[in-house]
């Protein structure tokens, strides 16, 4: 058991004004391993406070010191790697041989290159005699997931720090102990007191207090529509900015001339990762009518390879979904993809063979149509929809007929041509024969998906706003 009683605020680890404490779950084993302060309003009210009177010098910082308090927090993190790591594994079960780079190496890499990041950005532009100015929005309130839980606070935090704003951190409840330990990686780095404040809690209370705080000039938020649309109408009620990123149903289109074998292959791969609790995860496939057949061979080869079961042990690939909730609603969405007429390719409903325990969902492979809710529903487990199509045009039109618009892959003999397709697709971030995802480039989506921009300067640019002086 591993009981944190303390938040940060304002330099200061201080206990919450609250009593409660929020249990921390281990999904394979389904016990409880720790607890967290169940933080409160006024919690938020003192942390907010906190980051306005550290606004102004830290706004005043200069680049080369805020690269190099970044850059100390990646050595933070790199050296607590191996530690890090496993308290993650333990909360959201993901494998340790891919958790390592996934989860804790990612976030090394991409402090350093928001570091670097920081030299890219035109903080003062001549337009005339009118100076354009690059100023930091203010205090931000970072509200982050549980499902890559130290990258979605270093993609928000660093970047506001980054850009001289200050913040109001809620981590994951879920999944919490990342962003304790990214609190003590800011101290260790140098930063001020109060640039960096952390409130354990849950949304309803700490999240939507965040939103809602007259200190607060701008809300980052990385988790489900309904929570992105709540945080949305309660920062309305005093005009501050919202960044928001909240899901997606990417589609992985694959036209005829593709190698539908490796394309189908790596779409799986890219789905399933961290049991398919990623939000740009490529959980539609599309493919040629005439190469059905083929598709589905392919999805079975790649998703019967994968090993259920303790994400420490060496040989597992795949690990429980995070809580008894969200398998149980996996496995409502595959159990409805089987009543709506769905060819059940390979999978299923029920608890995998030998794993008695532990919130685990079979690798699930469906043959469907667009109208189903497998094809519709962001599902956030190891559940992909192959849709077949008969002309190019239908496959754009089925992508785009979707609520979300957040990733997407198009596979085509010429990359030029899979370019062109892609060029018409309503979405973010769309590889091509399955690039890897460029870190300097700009992360986010359209529709549901949200609102704005993480990763390198883009992401830095998200919590600046434009003066005009002159």
């Amino acid at each position: 058991m591993i009981n944190q009683d303390l938040i940060l605020i304002d330099g200061e680890w201080v206990p919450s004004s609250g009593t409660g404490v929020i249990n921390v779950e281990n999904p394979v084993t389904e016990k409880i391993i720790g607890t967290i302060p169940d933080g409160t309003p006024e919690d938020v009210d003192r942390a907010a406070a906190a980051a306005a009177r550290a606004f102004d010098g830290w706004s005043r910082s200069t680049l080369d010191e805020r690269a190099e308090v970044l850059r100390s927090l990646a050595d933070f993190v790199e050296g607590r790697a191996e530690e890090i790591t496993e308290a993650i594994v333990q909360e959201i079960g993901e494998p340790l041989s891919i958790a390592t780079a996934h989860q804790t190496l990612s976030t090394v890499k991409h402090l350093r290159g928001t570091a670097d990041a920081l030299a890219e950005v035109d903080w003062n532009v001549a337009v005339g005699d009118t100076l354009v100015h690059r100023a930091p929005v203010g205090v931000v309130g970072a509200i982050t997931p549980w499902n890559v839980p130290l990258l979605m606070i270093a993609m928000k935090v660093g970047a506001a720090v980054a850009a001289g704003c200050t913040v109001v951190l809620k981590g994951t409840e879920i999944a919490p102990r990342s962003s304790f330990f990214f609190a003590e990686g800011t101290l260790k780095a140098g930063l001020p007191a109060g640039v960096v404040n952390l409130v354990s809690g849950t949304g309803p209370v700490v999240g939507e207090a965040i939103a809602g705080h007259r200190l607060v000039d701008m809300v980052s938020i990385t988790g489900s529509v309904r929570a992105g649309s709540r945080v949305m109408e309660i920062a309305s009620r005093t005009v501050k900015r919202v960044g928001l990123e909240l899901g997606g149903k990417s589609a992985n289109v694959i036209l005829e001339d593709a190698d539908v074998a490796r394309a189908v292959t790596a779409g799986i791969a890219d789905a399933f990762r961290n049991s398919g609790q990623v939000c740009g995860g490529l959980t539609r496939v599309l493919v040629p009518r005439a190469r059905l057949a083929e598709a589905e061979d392919a999805a079975r080869a790649a998703a019967e390879s994968y090993v259920l079961g303790d994400p420490f042990a060496e040989g597992t690939s795949l690990g429980p979904v995070v809580t008894r909730a969200q398998r149980d609603r996996v496995r409502e969405l595959i159990q409805s993809g089987i009543d709506q007429g769905a060819t059940l390719v390979t999978g299923g409903p029920e608890q995998p063979e030998g794993l008695a325990t532990g919130y685990y969902v079979k690798p699930t492979i469906f043959s469907g149509t667009p109208d189903m809710r497998i094809a519709r529903e962001e599902i956030f487990g190891p559940v992909v929809t192959i849709l077949p199509y008969d002309t190019e045009d239908e496959a754009v039109a089925i992508a785009n007929d979707s609520d979300y618009g957040l990733a997407g892959g198009v596979w085509a003999a010429s990359p030029a041509r899979a370019r062109e397709v892609a060029l018409r697709l309503r979405t973010g971030r769309i590889r091509i024969n399955g690039s890897a995802v460029n870190p300097r480039a700009p992360h986010g989506g359209f529709k549901l998906s949200g609102i704005g921009r993480e990763n390198g300067r883009f992401g830095i640019e998200e919590f600046l706003e434009y003066q005009s002086i002159g």
